[in-house]
């Protein structure tokens, strides 16, 4: 079954920086365009980037645009998120997404949290 694990969370002061990675298993990586998404308190959760199967094509909203980088390494089935000149509100659980099939996978989030 579809399984992606976030790590890499932390509070961190502003201006800092974090790296989140999500591994995934149960499905053929490498095929799928991947996201990272964000819910902060009291917010609906929002996309903050999604990159293409092979890497070669990334997204990103505005809010986050030269700040964030979003990656993958297909022969780890792992994807990262290099978070810099961290804001107090990008405060939020992150959490890594694949759609397959029309159907949403979700991993558990991992906490991040921007304050001095």
């Amino acid at each position: 079954q579809v399984q992606l694990v976030e790590s890499g969370g932390g509070l961190v002061q502003p201006g800092g920086s974090l790296r989140l990675s999500c591994a995934a298993s149960g499905f053929t990586f490498s095929s799928y365009t991947m996201n990272w998404y964000r819910r902060a308190p009291g917010k609906e959760r929002e996309l903050v980037a999604a990159i293409s199967s092979a890497g070669s094509s990334t997204n990103y909203r505005d809010s986050v645009k030269g700040r964030f980088t979003i990656s993958r390494d297909n022969a780890k089935n792992t994807m990262y998120l290099q978070m810099n000149s961290l804001k107090p509100e990008d405060t939020a659980v992150y959490y890594c997404n694949v759609r397959r099939y029309n159907a949403d996978y979700w991993g558990q989030g991992t906490q991040v949290t921007v304050s001095s």
